[in-house]
């Protein structure tokens, strides 16, 4: 028998995507999920119920026989709908409380991060893994403080800080720019050249199956993105070449995109993709990562897998 997994969080937008790579590549996968029906029967694949993390779980039982574990449950960014001390108990003290858990009887935890918790929405430069950690959110500082506990902890660990995923699925502010994307009106982002680092699905698990068993990744942390980073002038444009479609931008003052958003109940993302935020994963292709799929490859890529049909 291979070696043995434990992926939390195993029906989520990563998690199933991650649940059937490992299985096909020879590890035993224990899926862990609130609603195990939901997860594909595939060979080598276990489905197991996954508890409320609000509450102390029996890890313990939940790790029985594992030899590895992927951290991936925990609440997604929502601002300002939810209470810090939320965020606090399900993605900070249940990470700490699994990690004490697997303490002597794993080889390696591997905790999905977030580069929220190294920085904001924008940054003035490339941002590398030596930058101080200086989160803005609740999200972020739970994030974060998740990092700091299972570091404390002593089992072997390794952390990934993910930019913004993308893929099939996706939800958030890449999906509200794919449902601009999809109507036949021009949009107002040709003048918008700002830089942002994105992450494909693809990506993502190609660094989680190496720093599984990398021992150059133990106990590190890595920013995790595509190559390069992607304006929203050609993420658009992308969107729209994976719809068989002409980019159709026009170039309006950026003041009045803003006003534009905001008519539009969008102020929130505009704040969230007009900034530039490049982030530098050369650590982590320095232990052998490369990421495949390039940002604009990858985005039209998803915009013909879901047919058009991303939801907002």
């Amino acid at each position: 028998m291979g070696r043995r997994v434990l992926i939390t969080g195993a029906t989520g937008f990563i998690g199933r995507r991650l649940t059937g790579v490992l299985a096909k590549m020879g590890w035993q996968v224990r899926a862990a999920a609130r609603d195990p029906s939901t997860i594909q029967t595939a060979s080598g694949v276990e489905r197991v119920a996954m508890p409320d993390l609000g509450r102390p779980v029996d890890w313990p039982a939940l790790l029985d026989g594992a030899s590895h574990v992927v951290h991936l449950a925990g609440i997604a960014h929502a601002p300002g709908s939810l209470p810090d001390e939320l965020y606090t108990r399900i993605n900070a003290d249940a990470a700490d409380e699994l990690a004490e858990a697997a303490r002597g009887r794993i080889e390696r935890l591997v905790l999905i991060s977030s580069v929220r918790a190294q920085a904001g929405l924008s940054a003035d430069h490339p941002i590398t893994e030596k930058d101080t950690a200086l989160p803005t959110d609740a999200y972020g500082r739970s994030k974060l403080a998740a990092e700091r506990l299972i570091a404390q902890s002593g089992v072997t660990f390794t952390v990934l800080r993910p930019a913004v995923v993308y893929g099939k699925g996706v939800k958030g502010n890449i999906a509200s720019l794919a449902t601009l994307a999809k109507t036949p009106m021009p949009l107002p982002f040709a003048g918008l050249g700002n830089r942002r680092s994105l992450l494909a699905l693809e990506n993502l698990v190609s660094a989680i199956s190496l720093v599984l068993v990398s021992e150059q990744a133990a106990n590190e942390t890595f920013l995790v993105a595509d190559a390069e980073p992607i304006s929203v002038a050609d993420l658009v444009a992308a969107m729209r070449e994976g719809l068989g479609r002409p980019p159709h931008l026009v170039k309006v003052p950026l003041g009045a995109v803003k006003r534009l958003m905001k008519s539009f109940g969008r102020e929130a993302e505009w704040e969230r993709i007009s900034g530039d935020f490049v982030i530098d994963a050369s650590k982590l292709m320095e232990i052998g990562w490369r990421p495949a799929v390039a940002t604009r490859d990858g985005i039209a890529r998803m915009m013909r897998a879901e047919n058009g049909a991303i939801r907002s």
